[in-house]
């Protein structure tokens, strides 16, 4: 009786592994990078916003960051929604 349960949650098991591994894993290593970067965003970085602006960090505040677009208007940008940090 012990030997069939374990046979039979050995394949949960090993299913849950792979899922955790291939799936899991990898997505919080991505969210913790992310959140990294935007913790270490400074005055001047060039960043693009989720909605595709291309904005310069001025100051950078708690929860928000005030930038600078093109034709040099600030405006605020809360701080989860930075995609990604240009690359100089």
């Amino acid at each position: 009786m012990q030997g069939d349960l374990l046979t039979s949650l050995l394949p949960l098991v090993a299913l849950f592994a792979i899922f955790y591994f291939l799936i899991i894993r990898p997505q919080q290593k991505q969210a913790k990078a992310h959140k990294d970067m935007i913790a270490g965003l400074k005055k001047g970085d060039k960043i693009v916003t989720n909605g595709g602006l291309m904005v310069e960090v001025v100051k950078v505040e708690e929860t928000y960051f005030v930038v600078k677009n093109s034709d040099n208007s600030e405006m605020k940008l809360a701080k989860e929604f930075v995609a990604r940090l240009l690359a100089e």
